[in-house]
């Protein structure tokens, strides 16, 4: 228990150095989160006496005061324009390598200091919890109904996407954002992961693989596991080295016998699994691989990644599997998205249709050379299994059903190759939320030359495929990462008035 009352709204300082200010900024928010937490023990306990019980969520703030000479080779760490920009920020712990980066060069390319202390912004009960604690689930029925009026409560008004959507426009005179999210929009994402994939946010790593079929799952687990498997070969144990342990649903972990850890993995596993189970393939610097089963169509597609995205990842990729549309496609081809249709219509109210959704080159490349790799196939050679092309989203799985004059006229103008029904969606929503994007599909049938996805047929597809399919997408993600974060972040995912941290 702390004795300590809230830190109330203010300034707490000036800084010129990244880790003062980071530190400032954290001793505000456990202060504030920890003097929630015992009021809320105490109310439990039957204790009510103070009143109203709040405390505030920590906040950041550069006043840019002149043009400043900003490194623009990069796609953040500098704001546009001269005027005040600031955001409320929540669990440093989590994003304290995140923090560090967006601080320091901010640091070095305005030259002016930053300034740390108390938003008006007040935290949420709920969110003072971490890990998520049922808040209300240790209350009788009478003192539910009074905490309304003792603590502060998630409000949906405070945590929208206008900033993320280009929609928030407080005038010219008004304070400009500095981060996609505010603090209560982070916390109501960290909150829904945890809900969703069964796994604490602090596991996810840098790098996401998004897949709608169990046979990924299976093999990703297989190859995790086995990654954690001591190996006599040299330079195999050193590439299993740079991982150091795997994350199920239920945060069970195993770690890395190579690095001295233990494959004894507990037996208490869940007993239902979540709507979108999360494993993830850790690396100390947080530079690992997440995979998260969304299970079928947009709407799940955009629910994730509406949460992931606040973990600020450094790029997510679609594996799955698709109907080819061409008759020159075989089963078992793959398709390289270059550019999508999108009639999904989740996120119509988002991201407009007119507004293009990019194929960005660092991805594209990657992905190409990882297919090459895996199947030893390249140059012409490489055409035999793969296509680049329009790959289209719907949202009806039985279009088969309709009239097929109205479908097939659509993807002949379009130049679609493929049909699926998540692609477009993590791709545009990558593009909404600053995260680089792509997507590599399977054929898996094709329903317009006779070529139907029927059991029998899906299962042998399934065994051929599904190994060479996932090791392509772990390959493109470890060639990201060895390719450098600094171009990653493409500039052509920037707004004119873009905020600083990506």
């Amino acid at each position: 228990m702390t004795d300590k009352a809230p830190l109330q709204p203010g300034s707490a300082g000036r800084f010129t150095d990244a880790k003062a200010a980071l530190a400032c900024l954290r001793d505000i928010y456990d202060r504030n989160t920890a003097f929630l937490r015992d009021r809320f023990a105490a109310y439990t306990q039957g204790e009510e006496e103070g009143g109203r019980n709040r405390a505030y969520y920590p906040y950041v703030r550069l006043t840019a005061v002149s043009g400043a000479a900003v490194d623009t080779r990069l796609s953040y760490g500098f704001v546009e324009g001269v005027g005040v920009h600031s955001t409320t920020v929540t669990r440093p712990d989590l994003f304290e390598r995140y923090l560090l980066e967006q601080f320091t060069l901010l640091l070095r390319n305005h030259d002016v200091p930053l300034e740390v202390g108390v938003s008006e912004e007040a935290i949420p009960i709920h969110f003072a919890f971490p890990n998520g604690m049922y808040v209300e689930g240790d209350l009788p029925p009478d003192r539910l109904t009074k905490l309304p009026d003792l603590f502060d409560l998630p409000d949906l008004a405070r945590m929208d996407d206008t900033i993320v959507n280009g929609t928030c426009d407080g005038g010219p005179d008004a304070v400009k954002p500095l981060a996609l999210f505010t603090a209560p929009r982070v916390d109501f994402s960290l909150h829904r992961l945890r809900h969703y994939t069964a796994t604490a946010p602090e596991h996810f790593q840098n790098f996401v693989l998004f897949t709608n079929y169990q046979f990924y799952v299976d093999e990703f687990i297989r190859l995790s596991r086995e990654i954690m498997e001591p190996s006599g070969d040299a330079d195999l144990a050193a590439y299993r080295c740079q991982y150091d342990s795997f994350v199920e649903p239920g945060d069970i972990v195993t770690t890395n016998q190579n690095l001295g850890g233990t494959t004894d993995v507990p037996t208490a596993r869940l007993t239902r699994m979540p709507q979108m189970p999360a494993y993830h393939l850790k690396r100390p610097d947080g530079n690992g691989i997440t995979l998260v089963n969304i299970g079928v169509g947009p709407s799940n597609a955009k629910t994730i990644t509406d949460h992931i995205a606040v973990l600020r990842p450094h790029a997510w990729l679609m594996l799955g599997h698709c109907a080819g549309l061409r008759h020159t496609q075989r089963l078992g081809d793959y398709v390289l998205a270059h550019g999508y249709v999108r009639e999904d219509h989740v996120l119509d109210a988002d991201l407009p249709l007119w507004v293009p959704v990019p194929a960005l080159a660092e991805v594209q490349r990657a992905l190409e050379t990882a297919v090459e790799r895996v199947t030893g196939l390249s140059g012409f050679a490489l055409k035999s299994i793969m296509r680049t092309g329009t790959v289209a989203t719907i949202d009806n799985r039985n279009w088969e059903l309709r009239d097929h004059r109205e479908p097939l006229m659509r993807f002949s103008q379009s130049r679609a190759i493929a049909l699926d029904m998540e692609s477009a969606t993590i791709a545009a929503n990558g593009f909404r939320f600053r995260v680089p994007y792509g997507t590599l599909l399977c054929v898996s049938d094709k329903p317009m030359h006779g070529q139907l996805k029927l059991p029998g047929m899906a299962d042998r597809f399934y065994r051929e495929r599904v190994d060479q399919h996932l090791k392509i997408g772990v390959l493109a993600m470890e060639l990201l990462r060895a390719h450098g974060m600094e171009t990653l972040h493409s500039r052509k995912l920037r707004s004119l008035a873009e905020v600083a941290f990506q």
